[in-house]
Parts: C-alpha cells; structure tokens; sequence
C-alpha cells in the first residue's frame, strides 16, 4: 500500500492535465480538417466558376 499512497497523489496531479491535452488534441484536429475540406470546396467552387465563365465566354465569342 506505500507505493500505492505514493503514486496516487502524483497520478491525481497528472490526470487533469492530460485530459485537457487530449481535448485541446482534438479539438485542434477537428479545427485544421475543417479548414482542409472548406480549402477543398473553396478550390472546387472556383474551378466550377471559371469553367463556367471560360465556357460562356466561347460560346459568345461563337454567336458573332
């Protein structure tokens, strides 16, 4: 029991902390994977638009 009296106080001290590292982990992770895919749909929707424009801007070039 000695060396359980003298563990306890230090896993006491430590718990908290590494509970606040864990959540700190994921929340950051959750954060920076948001990030990536609102980069990813950004590149998306403007690929999308200039498809868009360099296409209507053929097809008015053709009509004249």
């Amino acid at each position: 029991m000695a060396l359980w009296d003298t563990v306890w106080p230090i896993l006491a001290a430590l718990i908290p902390s590494a509970g606040l590292l864990a959540l700190f982990f994921f929340i950051l992770k959750r954060i920076l994977e948001a990030d990536r895919r609102e980069r990813a749909a950004e590149r998306k929707w403007d690929a999308e638009r200039a498809a868009l424009r360099d296409g209507s801007a053929g097809r008015g070039s053709e009509q004249d």
